[in-house]
Formats: C-alpha cells, structure tokens, sequence
C-alpha cells in the first residue's frame, strides 16, 4: 500500500522520499532475436502477436536520467513483478537477481556506479516444464496460477520505479487493528538508534493516536484508538498510519499505509466480521484482463469493475490463485469488497516447489498483509499440485501449511485445500466445496449434493483417519455456475479482427471451448430458423445462464446451513464463458436485475413443479433467508401478477431461512398454452426489503377427439398411449406405431408398407448406440473382420434410420460447467410450447439423457426440430429429430414422457402430443401398389 502510483510516468515525491516511474518504452529481444520496443509493464504475450504462447528468455533494457538532487540519498530500482526469473544490471553489472513471477522487489544501486545518464537491463525467463532446460526451476515445479489454463505469462508485467531514500528508512511495516480499537505495528527499519515518530490520522486527517518509538531494527508500536470507526462491507472506513524516522531532530524518511479496523473469525457455523454474520455473496476472479493479459489498463478500471461487482450484489471476490497488481487491493479496500485470495498453484509437489508455496505466501503477506479487504487465504486449490486422495505425505503437509500460516496470520481465516470431488479438506478455517451443474439437465443432482453438503456430508473432509475436524467450519459452496456467452462483436478489435485468444481454449472440453467461427457455425446450422438472428442466440443463452444461477442460489438459500457461495465468476477469462460479464467489463443483460438473488435477504420460492395446467392447484413453498441483514416485526410477502396473495413474514435474525410454508396457488383457466408469471415482494413498513418472480408452463387443458390411431407393441408403452387418450390399435390399422426402439421388421415395415414410426428412444431398452435392437444381416461380415487381432467399429449411424444415439453422462454432452444449450425450435406443432426456445425448468421431468447423431449442418435447421450445441456452438447433437425410412419414416426423440403416469406432467402430454402431429405429417410415399 505504501509504494505511489506511478503507472502514469514521471517523477513523484512521497513524504522524505523521491520516486521516478521507468515505465514506458522499452527496447525488447527473445530469445537473441531483433530488438523492438515494448510497453512496461506488459508481459511479452500481450505485446508481440508473435510470442502468445512463448516462454523462454528474453532481454528489456531502457536508459535513464538520473536527478541531480539524488546524488545523496540512497537509490533503488524497485520491480512490481517480472515472470519468472530476473536479473538485473545497470551500467553492465549485476546488481541482483530474483526467482518469482507474482512478488516485489528491489535492488540497492551502488553510488558508484550510477551516471548522469544510466542503462538499465533485465535478463527474464520464463520455463517451460523442460527441466533439462531449465533444471533450476521447471514450470512445474513453479507457483504459476491459471497459467497452464489460459496461457503463459512472462516478462516485466507490474510497474518499475526508482527511488530515492535516507539510508535511515522505513522497510517494511505490519498492521494488527481489530474491532477493539487495538492496534499494533511490527516496524522494520534501517534506522537503529534513531526514533520513530508515529501517528494515526482519521479520514478527515485528524490525529485520534500518536506516539513515539525509540528503533532498533525491528520493533513493535502499540496504540489505542477509542471507538474506531469500524471497517465494514457497508462502511468501508479507512485510517492512515504515518511512520516518521528522526534523526538529528529531521524527519529523514516517511511511510503512509492505508489500513482499517476490523475483526475477522469464524464461530458456530458462522462467518463473522465485526462480531457480526456474513452471509458470502462472492464471484471468482481471475484477475485477467482484455489486452494486458494479467497487468489491469488503469485503476480506473479496476474502480469500475468493482462499482459493477456491487451493483450485481457482490460482496467478495475470490482472487482465484494468482498475486494481483496492488491496486486490486487499494480498491477492494476503498469500496467495501471482501477478498479471498491464494496462492498460485504448483503441478507437482516436491521439496523445492512445497518451499515455493511458503514463500510466495510469505511474500503475498508481507505485501498485501495491511489490506482489511482480504479476509482469507487459500493454501491448495482443487487439490492442484497435491494429492490428496492417496499421498498421506500431501495431507500432513496441508496440515502443517495450515497452522504454519494461522500461526504467521491469525487474523484471518485460511482453507488448506478448496476442494472438489473427489478430494477433500485435513484442517481448515471454512468448509469449502466446488460442484457444477447445469439446470435444468442436472437439476436433481443440484438438488441432491446441495442437501447432503448442507447437512455437512461426511464426503468434504478425509476419511483416512487423519482429518481435524472441529465440526462448525461455515459450509461454503466456494464453486458453482454455468456458461452464457458474450457477444463477440463486443470483444473483436475496432478493426474488426479477434483478439488473440479467439483462437484458443480448442484443448479444453473435448474442443467445444474454442470461440473461433462462433458465427460461422451458428449460420452452418441454420440456427437462426430457431432463435431468429445471432444475437438473439446470445440474449437467450445469457437469459439461460440466469436462471440457472438464480435456481441453484435459491436453492443454497433454502438451507440455513450454507454460509455463502462462489459463483464462477466475475468475468469471462478469454475462452472461458461463464462470466457476470465479459472478459472486456461489458454486463450481461440480466447485469440490473441479478442483484435481486443475489442479495442479503432473498425470497426463496419452490413450485412443485414448473409446469401446471389450465385451473390447477399448484403447491408453492416459499421461505425467506436473510444473510447478512435481518428483519423486523411486521413484514410481509406479498405476490401478484397471475396469481396474488400476501402472507406475514415473523421477524427473523441474521443467517437464517424461515419457511412460510406451502400456500397453494390457484392458476387462472387458459386457452392457450403461455408462461404464467408470479412477482414477489418483500414489504416492511412501506419499504421494500427483496424482490423476486417465479416463470410457470401453463398448459390449456388437452383435445382428446379426433386423435390419430396408434399402435404400441410394449405393454407398458400401450398404457401410456392409451392413459393420454388414444386409441390403441394393431399396427396394421395405426396411423403412427409407438416403439422404443427399433428392428429389421420395423426399417422393413417403413420401406416398404410407408408406414410412420414414432421413437421414444429415452435409453429404456439397450441398443447398439442407435436406434436399434438387432444388428442387419448385411453387417455380419464387416462384424466378422478382424484386424491387428481386433475386431473393425461399427459406426452407430449406419444402421437405418441414420440415427446414433449417445448417453450424455458419458461426455461433454452431459450439462456440467461448460453447458449445452438445449432448444426446441417453435414451428410446427411445437409452435404453441410455451417459452424457449432453450429448455426451462419446465422441462426438468423430461429432459433428455441421451443425444441423437449423425445428423449433417443442414439439418438443423429443418429435419432435426430439437437440438443442443455446446460451448462456443459446438458439438450439434438432435433431440428430436425426422428421417424417411424407404417409402415410410420416423420421428425420434430422447425426451423421457414416460417418467410419470399419464397427463401428470403436461410438458410430457404436449410434447408427446406434437410428436404424434409431427410423424403423422411425415412425407411419406405409403405402401407401394
């Protein structure tokens, strides 16, 4: 906090001390190759097109004028941080070397080697994970972060500053200032035997404490300021320490440090600050930014990024294993943001990369230490770097990191490991956990772990008979979203091309992450025929990542039990497209009306399902969870819209749900299928305390006259046919002939009789991996070959009708953290769905577990009537989808209608019922005569 802002060049004066910003222009080589100018600070990937993706060695050198009144006073080049490893001369000597890409540091400049005019030159490396290049420090074997996710990072990326000092000077100073008022400072100096004069000044610049402190080196000042004003998410309230050095009756050096009072512990389940709850209402950040990779454009960026945050009704920010520019810090302080930050991680454990862990914290604490912002630190991540689930050596040293650090900084919570499955905590400050998945394809799997997780579920902590549990850790789901996408004529250059990482993330979620050719494959597949015009597409798949944010947070809200979560994150980081906005700052458009979940006091409420029928009774239990905030006597939930009610609301206490109970909800009669809406509010003496709506399918009550004759070889598919209304009939005397799946009788009664097939193909009978039962007698001897001792694969596509069919658990087809956007095409008999064209919760009952293949671009847009793409729009697959078979065809679909009994879900009956109209207009030849 206390070295000056000099990212704006120039020379600047601070206190007894004189600084002079070499940042700017410098002159560049890698690897021996042509000298060119680069920006400082900058890692080299952001600068040169040419050198995205290198690592290695490279060369900065720059010249500059020394000031004549620095002649007396000691000189230091001081570096914010250069990756990884650097060595620094001026004037052709080395003045000194340092291995780490995220930490400061500085060299003292002998006087007599400095010039009016100097040369300055900083040899950098950056190792690839060769450690017979570079055996010394393997990248491996180095704290590096995201790096092996989005990209190298190398080079002089943070500030360089000069600085001239009194060789009696402050070094270092480390804050203690809890709640109580009580503040120490451990002061290190260059001054012993001089004296230290030390004030704190309030935000107005009053003295509320001052003393003076006789110096030996390292010394402890003691101080007592009587009702502070306290540090807070709400008030953010600042004070200044002012540390003078004496000596012969002059001030020879001074130091100014930003800090707060504040008190951070954990008690009872609880996160409290101040003695009073927290409920964590946090984003990830990777602290990456559009053009300077990992160095911030300005601080007027970071400012508003952090105005953005809280307008989104963040109140933390997870610094996700990375060491951010200091300015981060400074403005997390000024606005109120809570940060929980860690250290980068390491590939492998060994003996030199577990020392750099401890030291890079030990650099991050004396950094950062001062900031009331940062409330906790995280030692592993993800199990990166260790194992834990089969290295006891791993556990006992997460155990020992743990309480070396609580030992180094008791004041603030430490995680040793942020889990997920299948790894796991040994000794920790939170009970952390990360799980992903996508609504509405995994919203009982949600459902599910976020109950056991709320129950504090055995599976968090390690059951090899070494975990220290204490048992009231505070539950934090510390990772959870889902993709949206960003527009990317928001992102592209004012010249129109791509930034550079347009081109990457191609290696990540089997392919479907590479944004490149968004557009083109969106055309390619006619997707426009559903969502209108590409950005349509876009507005829809942001509205998608809404509501599963708002769905799975309501659902945490539920249980008391959780103090907080993580969603991933703030922002989009280049390939990665689960932001709040994207990766240039830009909201998404739900950026207004997200802090609305995203609250202290939300309003939870929870159909019993998300679809109901003209006139029906439609249970809805609703609760009230409060966080951070509590509420009064008095209050009131009042709802309205198609439906309307008010129920009171007892007053109710930090951290806590309150449940309401069920209160049945009488839908209006309709004679048309639409979505029902439902709009919440909770009043408390005129004021409004939360806001929250609920969508709901509502279906016209289903025609059972006139409907075509089908026929259903299963005894129980017959049921089901008949108990939605139709008339059973042999297939001789059906219009349509309901199956499962298929065989050689059916294909033949297709191609030659022209009769129409309807595939409920939901995974209920096995088959080849398509649609089919039996394998043709044609294929018997390509099944009978064999080469290199195995037998040749079938494709699963081949067999007609032409369709494979593919279990999404088994692939990225599944809805986790990359999400597939799953869409009904509104035309048709599909035209009156309500909603869409993406799948709403209404569809939780019914949607697919399995995709349909073998389907060309262009059928997309015309045969296959519901589909999903995956990612930056890869990975097509159908859900729905027509083929003619010979004279006859089929229509085929991986919804499941046959969950519950008939008519009990109308999704199902709808669905089933536009299946039926769609096949029976299949083109079709009909039998040959």
């Amino acid at each position: 906090m206390a070295q000056p802002d000099l990212t704006q060049g120039g020379t600047v004066e601070s206190g007894a001390r004189h600084h002079q910003s070499l940042d700017g222009v410098w002159q560049f080589s890698h690897e021996n190759g042509a000298w060119r100018e680069a920006q400082v600070p900058n890692p080299w990937q952001a600068e040169f097109a040419d050198l995205v993706d290198a690592s290695g060695s490279a060369v900065y050198k720059r010249s500059f004028t020394l000031p004549q009144n620095w002649s007396e006073q000691e000189v230091a080049i001081k570096f914010g941080a250069v990756s990884y490893f650097s060595e620094v001369s001026v004037n052709g000597q080395v003045v000194g070397s340092h291995e780490g890409g995220y930490l400061p540091f500085e060299f003292v400049l002998p006087k007599a080697l400095l010039k009016a005019e100097n040369e300055v030159e900083v040899r950098v490396v950056l190792p690839t994970g060769d450690h017979t290049l570079y055996p010394d420090y393997p990248f491996a074997e180095t704290p590096h972060g995201k790096q092996s996710w989005y990209g190298p990072l190398g080079g002089i990326w943070q500030s360089v500053t000069l600085e001239a000092r009194d060789t009696r000077h402050v070094e270092h100073v480390a804050i203690t200032a809890g709640m109580d008022g009580q503040f120490s400072a451990v002061l290190e100096t260059s001054a012993a035997g001089q004296e230290a004069r030390i004030e704190i000044r309030a935000a107005d610049g009053t003295v509320v404490a001052e003393t003076t402190l006789p110096l030996t080196g390292k010394d402890t000042a003691s101080l007592s300021v009587a009702a502070p004003k306290l540090w807070s998410i709400e008030e953010p309230n600042l004070y200044t320490l002012v540390v003078s050095i004496v000596a012969d009756g002059k001030v020879v050096d001074s130091h100014v440090e930003a800090f707060g009072f504040r008190t951070v512990e954990t008690r009872d389940g609880k996160i409290l600050l101040n003695g009073k709850p927290v409920y964590m209402r946090a984003a990830l950040d990777q602290d990456y930014y559009p053009d300077g990779i990992c160095t911030p454009p300005s601080l007027e960026f970071l400012e508003d990024q952090a105005r953005k945050a809280k307008h989104l009704g963040l109140n933390t920010l997870r610094c996700h294993i990375k060491v951010p520019d200091p300015r981060y810090h400074d403005v997390a302080d000024r606005f109120g943001l809570l940060v929980w930050t860690e250290i980068p991680n390491v590939q492998i454990m060994t003996e030199k990369s577990a020392q750099r862990l401890r030291d890079t914290m030990e650099g991050i604490l004396r950094r950062d230490g001062n900031h009331p912002s940062i409330v906790c630190w995280t030692i592993i991540n993800e199990d990166w770097g260790t194992r834990t689930v089969e290295n006891a050596d791993h556990r006992q040293w997460l155990k020992d990191t743990y309480d070396w650090l609580k030992a180094l900084d008791p004041s603030r919570m430490v995680v040793d490991n942020s889990a997920c499955f299948p790894n796991f905590h040994v000794k920790t400050d939170l009970n952390d956990y990360h799980y992903y998945r996508s609504v509405p394809e995994r919203r009982q799997e949600w459902d599910d772990i976020t109950a056991q997780f709320a129950a504090g579920a055995d599976w968090t902590y390690s059951t090899l008979g070494d975990a220290e549990r204490l048992g009231d850790e505070p539950l934090i789901v510390s990772e959870f979203g889902v993709w949206g996408l960003p527009d990317p004529a928001k992102l592209r250059e004012a010249d129109g091309s791509e930034p550079f990482w347009f081109e990457t993330g191609a290696s990540w979620g089997d392919g479907v992450a590479l944004p490149h050719g968004i557009e083109r494959r969106f055309q390619a597949l006619n997707l426009s025929k559903t969502f209108g015009d590409f950005a349509s597409f876009i507005t829809a798949v942001q509205w998608y990542q809404f509501n599963n944010l708002k769905y799975e947070i309501e659902v945490m809200r539920a249980h008391d039990s959780i103090m907080g979560y993580v969603i991933t994150e703030l922002t989009d980081v280049h390939w990665e497209a689960n932001g709040l906005m994207d990766i240039k700052r830009n909201p998404r458009v739900f950026h207004d009306v997200f802090g609305q979940i995203n609250a202290d006091i939300v309003i939870v409420p929870k159909p019993e399902r998300y679809a109901a029928k003209s006139g029906e009774t439609l249970g809805v239990a609703l609760a009230v969870a409060t966080g951070g905030a509590e509420i009064g006597a008095g209050a009131e939930l009042v709802w309205s819209g198609d439906v309307s009610g008010r129920v009171a609301v007892p007053a109710t206490s930090y951290v806590t749900t309150v449940d309401l109970g069920r209160q049945a909800f009488v839908l209006p009669q309709t004679d048309s299928n639409r979505t029902l809406h439902i709009d919440f509010t909770l009043q408390q003496g005129g004021t409004v305390l939360a806001r929250n709506s609920i969508a709901i399918s509502l279906f016209a009550l289903r025609k059972s006259q006139g409907l075509p004759k089908l026929a259903a070889p299963d005894a129980k598919l017959a049921s089901f046919v008949s108990g939605l209304g139709y008339q059973v009939v042999d297939a001789a005397a059906a219009d349509i002939v309901v199956v499962h799946a298929l065989d050689a009788g059916d294909i033949e009664a297709m191609r030659e009789s022209g009769r129409k097939y309807l595939v409920l193909a939901d995974g209920s009978v096995k088959t080849h991996r398509n649609l089919r039962v039996d394998i043709p007698a044609g294929e018997a001897p390509y099944r009978a070959m064999i080469a290199d001792e195995r037998n040749l694969p079938v494709g699963i596509d081949q067999q007609l009708p032409g369709m494979g069919l593919v279990d999404r658990d088994s692939n990225i087809w599944r809805g986790d953290w990359i999400a597939g956007f799953s869409w009904i095409r509104r035309e048709g008999a599909f035209a009156d769905l309500p909603g869409g064209p993406l799948l709403d919760l209404s569809y939780d009952n019914v949607v697919p577990h399995h995709v349909l293949t073998g389907f060309r671009t262009w059928e997309y847009g015309s045969t296959v009537k519901a589909g999903l793409v995956v990612g930056w729009c890869h990975k097509p697959g159908a859900l729905i989808a027509e083929r003619q078979v010979g004279r006859g065809g089929v229509v085929a679909t991986t919804f499941r209608l046959t969950n519950e009994a008939p008519g009990a879900d109308p999704v199902a009956a709808a669905l089933f019922d536009a299946l039926v109209v769609t096949a029976g207009e299949l083109p079709v030849d009909g039998p040959k005569g």
